[in-house]
């Protein structure tokens, strides 16, 4: 079988997937993007908080500071321009007993010097102004977080892609991958297997991102960072909650604790946690709602008994595991992956959404040298 060429192929169609396919596409490159499932967002996509986080709680300098910061305003301002539904509703980090003031004001210091600057720090008597119902010593109000309805975001994605001549191929799982002369030889499945052989390979598949590399022939396996499994579950609240903005306690080792957020349609909902797991498992197990009650009751005493029901399941991939800390986006180009024709990303897990377009310029700007607006 022939092996027919390609400039670009993106492997992966989740919102970074489809990000850098239309930044590329944008620029006129030629655009193929291979994706296993029957359409958009299937994985880690789809299983989020839907947040636009404000950038608050990243090491400064990082990529994950970086790319938040400068995704943030990207995103607003695209959800703006192409009416996609979402919300500038702001968020609190509350801190519930006095020990924790401590670490809510290192987190203001962080997120000043992240330049996230419209953040500020009140106490508990203007807290129970702006919240009535939470129970907290201090917090810090963030005006610039937001939620955003995820799947209209992928499929506004998708047909600016379209629109500048990507093509998209669903049911399309790589089977194996080498390298070939300057270029990458890439063999699917699928109903109409094929072998493609592109001129440059991006690596945006997710959970998928290491399992891929790995089997890439050709590819030096150090270059390959660490994989860790952390579940995050969800509960959703049976009736309203009685808050305006999204309410995040201090945050834990792994994650950002147990906080609330909303759909843009009101409807509640408690989590992620942390689960460090061996194995991709997407169940909820409906017990894990007991520490939910015990978490949530710190900072709303009121949450009723018996009034969580399980929702869903996240799993972040990250590049470090239980215990050290938290690790940054991974975004290697050809220096970092020796491959002139591969580029891989790892562990982009949140603020990834936030941060989409952001990541999706910088890969641009690896491959041509300059911004896509």
């Amino acid at each position: 079988m022939a092996a027919f060429k390609v400039e670009i192929v993106v492997v992966g169609a989740g919102v970074i997937g489809l990000a850098i396919a239309r930044s590329l596409a944008l620029r006129g490159r030629e655009v193929l993007v291979l994706e296993r499932e029957r359409g958009i967002g299937y994985g880690g996509s789809s299983r989020n908080s839907e947040v636009i986080h404000a950038g608050l709680y990243y090491p400064t300098g990082s990529l994950k500071a970086r790319l938040c910061v400068a995704g943030r305003e990207a995103l607003y301002r695209y959800c703006a321009e192409r009416s996609i539904p979402h919300q500038r509703c702001g968020k609190l980090v509350v801190a519930t007993e006095a020990n924790e003031d401590e670490a809510v004001q290192a987190l203001y210091k962080k997120a000043q010097a992240n330049g996230v600057d419209d953040v500020e720090l009140i106490g508990a008597e203007r807290l129970k102004v702006l919240e009535p119902h939470l129970r907290g010593t201090s917090a810090l109000i963030s005006p610039s977080t937001g939620i955003v309805d995820s799947h209209a975001l992928m499929l506004s994605y998708q047909a600016d892609a379209e629109a500048a001549g990507a093509t998209l191929s669903f049911l399309t799982p790589v089977t194996g991958a080498g390298v070939v002369g300057e270029a990458i030889e890439l063999r699917t499945g699928g109903t109409e297997a094929a072998e493609i052989e592109a001129e440059l390979v991006i690596n945006a598949a997710g959970l998928d991102a290491w399992d891929f590399s790995s089997r890439l022939e050709g590819l030096e396996a150090g270059t390959i960072p660490p994989k860790y499994l952390a579940k995050g579950s969800y509960f959703t609240l049976t009736g309203k909650a009685p808050f305006r903005h999204l309410i995040y306690p201090v945050p834990e080792p792994g994650g950002l604790g147990v906080h609330l957020t909303f759909d843009l349609g009101g409807q509640a909902r408690f989590g992620p946690d942390v689960e460090w797991i061996d194995r991709i498992d997407y169940d909820v197990e409906p017990k894990r709602c007991e520490g939910f009650y015990a978490a949530i009751r710190k900072y709303w005493p009121e949450l009723p008994d018996n009034s969580l029901q399980p929702a869903y399941s996240g799993i972040r991939g990250k590049t470090r595991g239980r215990g050290e800390a938290a690790g940054d986006f991974v975004i290697q180009g050809p220096d970092q992956t020796g491959l002139k024709a591969y580029i891989a990303l790892y562990g982009i897990e949140s603020p990834g959404l936030t941060a989409s377009l952001a990541i999706a310029d910088l890969v641009t700007r690896m491959l041509l040298g300059s911004p896509v607006e």
